[in-house]
């Protein structure tokens, strides 16, 4: 998966709920933090935030700037 910048932080929540996100871990052979930077992330795409996008979009921003005269004659 890359590079992962990853930030320690600490609260609560429901047992069961946490229970259930290291049932799902260990079923996929995943590391609890990916699960749980899953349902973080489903959870802002339900909201209407979604952090890959943004992402993508300030890459394709970047190459935009960096290749303008290659997509110019790509368009030809």
């Amino acid at each position: 998966m890359g590079n992962l910048n990853l930030s320690k932080f600490s609260s609560q929540a429901n047992p069961e709920v946490l229970n259930s996100l290291h049932q799902i871990a260990d079923a996929e052979g995943r590391k609890f933090h990916a699960v749980l930077d899953e349902a973080f992330r489903d959870y802002l795409n339900k909201k209407g935030f979604s952090i890959n996008s943004r992402i993508a979009m300030s890459h394709f921003a970047q190459s935009l700037q960096e290749f303008e005269d290659l997509y110019k004659e790509l368009a030809k």
